[in-house]
């Protein structure tokens, strides 16, 4: 086990790592724990409405940009007619 003037200062066990190691390898509280491993899903399922919108959001991706088109500055009174 640490010494208590060690293990009271958190900052301390970053100075020896080795000695924390050693502590939980011997720790019967440690070895007592249940334990299981979690692996997460491969790949998200989507919902149909995700599903379509992620089609819809690619191909607009793959469409090549379209050039703007140009500004046209009217004067003032051309707005007042309409």
């Amino acid at each position: 086990m640490l010494p208590i003037q060690i293990t009271s200062n958190p900052f301390a066990l970053l100075m020896e790592p080795e000695a924390v190691v050693q502590a939980m390898e011997h720790s019967d509280r440690l070895n007592r724990l249940q334990r299981r491993i979690c692996r997460p899903l491969d790949k998200q399922t989507l919902t149909p409405g995700e599903a379509d919108a992620a089609s819809f959001d690619r191909a607009v991706e793959a469409e090549p940009e379209a050039a703007p088109e140009p500004f046209i500055a009217t004067s003032s009174g051309a707005a007042g007619l309409i």
